[in-house]
């Protein structure tokens, strides 16, 4: 918004005058300018004196300056001469200075973990990677009246009182035409969060400062924020960059708060990265995690940003409402005036759309600490189960995707496609419902204003059901002639023997995994001991393994794809009596997959079973390797079977082919097939324990050790 200078009808010709009377003129003038300057009152924006600033601040600061610090953006009083009421309306606004001062240093409000946190300070948290932790986060000058407001809250404190006072005093001295001048550069308009908690701690009369706010009214009134909600999209591993789902508030309106499908009377307030769309998904998903990208904060209208999980990515949405008082929830929409435009750094895995929710909520219950609870990682359904457990969500409303209810009314079709007569079209019937194009069902109204009321029962994937994503396990197995015992750790997030609830269908991602292996070398044997591994040898590091299910008999319109990235021990068949070895691997796959069974009645879900068959492609690299590398394709094929809600199995047989390159030794093989057969199997004790047996197989002949049996105990966490 631009503003126009304030015009002024005075005369300004220059009168010319003679060469000789230049100089007593221009001496006359500096001294009357001098005593003039003498008699005047001192301006209150020049009367920050820093007493509450923070002393450690101060180091830094020339002498001169500790005594007299300038309160930065506040307008000086409106005439070099005060008549009598206005000299009195300065006294009361000082004396209300220095009453306001003492009640602060009294209670030491410039460290009060509310001030400190509009502020961006967040103390003792390890959220930004870049900053000292007694410095705000922010480093742009306009957010702060103070110059040391990013060092010092004390300062900031002190900058934003004196402004206050020189607004009291402003507002019955300044006329109509320079208020609506200064309208939008008032304190209370740029601040309104800060100004919103100085008058309740401090008691401030709110009619004493009601400033004209035309952009941040306007503003308001357009959001009308009576209730604020939180939405969760669910995993979406279509979409690396969603692949943890993602989370946004939604704010509601008295319209939408009456009745929650009328959702165009409502906004979404979005936590994005502002990435840049030319870099390649390589360059983009290392910028998001190191902050090589700003965040953008995106209001939008609700069904807008609502249809794109809904409908474009069809993924199931939770909306949880958010138990907090009126006043809270306009506190945090006056915070977000404060902060919507500013730039900062966002980070995939600790600043990203989950923890900013919980940052907000943070300003208004600093009692909670919700931020500081969670690990390093912040991911959304851990924000869900967090606010679940602090008893800060109310209601709860489930949207099926639109897939889930075209898989919905494909499941009820081939429950009675023998009674309704569709023997010899049934494929023809099933196609057709499978189709978006042909069959546009959906949760939203065709003009996607209101949400229609729900057909179908809720699926099994609401998050805060789920198990706890971080993992650690022990085991006992064996492998050929050699007992060992595996310790192993997991930072996120699921595969598909673990229990389901709370996750999408046959979801598939882990991240951040490691298994150290403890083998029991028989130092008393002399048979095999050359053939024998080391003692303690690292089994395998994941940095990320997935795989995304979307069974083409289903209605889902994805595709059967999977990808790892990892160090792992593998059997080097090239050679006779070939040892494990640890190589650094990089896999693709990309098939078909099938699910089978019976589904839940009157649910979206897929039926429980699945069956799979990838096409693969991996490289390999280790000093352990005939020539260093072996490269691969094959088929991996395999099924998932879910026995009951606590026991699940899954079998899989991998047919890779390797090259490592032609070889002048004659024992030693260029190329071979080295088929491996897997089996897993899991019990569930209950969400945060569970048994699992692995075991497997290696058809080539040439390795030393070909079966690898393991029990283990699992602890979520």
């Amino acid at each position: 918004m631009s503003i126009k200078p304030i015009s002024s009808s005075v005369n300004c010709t220059l009168t010319k005058i003679g060469q000789r009377a230049r100089l007593p003129v221009a001496i006359a003038g500096v001294l009357l300018s001098a005593q003039s300057q003498a008699f005047l009152p001192t301006p209150l924006s020049i009367m920050t004196t820093g007493e509450l600033a923070d002393e450690s601040t101060l180091e830094s600061v020339t002498a001169p300056q500790k005594n007299v610090v300038i309160a930065k953006a506040v307008v000086p009083l409106s005439s070099n001469v005060q008549t009598d009421a206005q000299k009195s309306l300065t006294s009361a606004a000082e004396s209300l200075l220095t009453d306001w001062r003492t009640q602060v240093k009294t209670e030491n409000l410039a460290q009060h973990t509310t001030w400190r946190r509009l502020l961006y300070f967040y103390d003792g948290q390890n959220r930004a990677l870049t900053k000292k932790k007694t410095e705000s986060l922010i480093d742009d000058p306009s957010f702060f009246l103070s110059e040391r407001g990013q060092q010092d809250s004390g300062a900031e404190l002190d900058a934003i009182l004196v402004a206050l006072a020189q607004e009291l005093t402003q507002s019955s001295t300044t006329n109509d035409k320079r208020a609506n001048t200064q309208a939008n550069r008032s304190i209370s308009c740029r601040f309104p969060a800060r100004v919103a908690w100085l008058k309740n701690v401090l008691t401030i009369d709110d009619a004493s400062l009601s400033a004209e706010c035309p952009e941040l009214d306007e503003w308001t009134q357009k959001l009308a924020p009576e209730q604020l909600s939180i939405m969760f999209a669910q995993e979406y591993l279509d979409n690396p960059t969603s692949a943890f789902a993602h989370t946004l508030l939604r704010i509601d309106s008295k319209a939408s708060v009456a009745d929650p499908s009328q959702i165009h009377h409502a906004y979404a307030l979005n936590y994005t990265v502002g990435g840049n769309p030319a870099d390649s998904f390589p360059v983009y998903a290392v910028k998001s995690m190191i902050g090589g990208y700003d965040s953008i904060i995106e209001i939008d209208p609700y069904p807008e940003r609502f249809a794109k999980y809904i409908q474009d990515d069809e993924r199931d949405a939770w909306t949880y409402q958010l138990n907090l008082t009126p006043s809270e929830v306009q506190q945090i929409i006056r915070h977000v005036w404060e902060t919507k435009d500013l730039e900062l750094p966002y980070y995939f895995a600790t600043d990203n759309c989950a923890s900013e929710i919980l940052r907000l909520i943070d300003v208004v219950r600093p009692q909670q600490h919700l931020l500081s609870q969670l690990p390093y990682v912040v991911v959304p359904s851990d924000v869900v189960q967090l606010l679940n457990k602090e008893s800060l969500l109310g209601s709860t409303n489930y949207t099926p995707a639109d897939s889930t209810l075209r898989q919905a009314q494909l499941n009820e079709v081939k429950e009675q496609r023998d009674q309704l007569g569709y023997h010899n079209s049934a494929k023809q019937t099933v196609n057709e419902i499978k189709s978006a194009q042909l069959n546009p069902v959906s949760s939203m109204s065709d003009n996607k204003q209101t949400l229609l009321p729900r057909s179908i029962a809720v699926s099994d994937n609401n998050p805060i059901d789920r198990h706890p994503l971080q993992l650690g396990y022990v085991g006992m197995g064996q492998r050929g002639d050699n007992n060992y015992i595996d310790i192993g750790v997991r930072a996120g997030y699921h595969d598909t023997l673990d229990r389901p609830s709370g996750f999408p269908q046959f979801f598939d991602l882990e991240g951040a995994a490691a298994t150290l292996r403890l083998y029991d070398k028989d130092d008393h044997s002399s048979s095999h001991r050359d053939s024998q591994p080391k003692s303690v040898v690292l089994q395998n590091v994941t940095l990320i393994r997935g795989r995304s299910f979307n069974p083409i008999n289903s209605a889902k319109k994805g595709k059967t794809w999977g990808a790892t990235i990892e160090a792992t021990r593998v059997n080097d068949g090239s050679q006779e009596n070939g040892t494990d070895h640890l190589v650094g691997s990089v896999g693709y796959e990309s098939g078909w997959s099938w699910a089978f069974g019976t589904p839940k009645a009157n649910t979206g879900e897929m039926p429980p079973q699945l069956c799979y068959t990838f096409l693969s492609g991996t490289a390999q690299t280790g000093r352990g390797l005939n020539k260093g590398f072996r490269v691969g394709t094959g088929v991996n094929a395999g099924c998932r079977y879910q026995i009951n809600n606590q026991l699940r199995a899954q079998a899989e047989l991998q047919l890779p082919y390797w090259y490592h390159g032609n070889s002048n030794e004659s024992d030693v093989r260029g190329h071979y097939w080295q088929p491996i057969s897997t089996l897993g199997l899991q019990y569930d004790i209950d969400k945060k324990q569970a048994l699992r047996l692995n075991a497997s197989y290696d058809w080539q002949d040439r390795v030393a050790d070909h079966d690898d049996v393991q029990f283990s105990y699992r602890r979520y966490f």
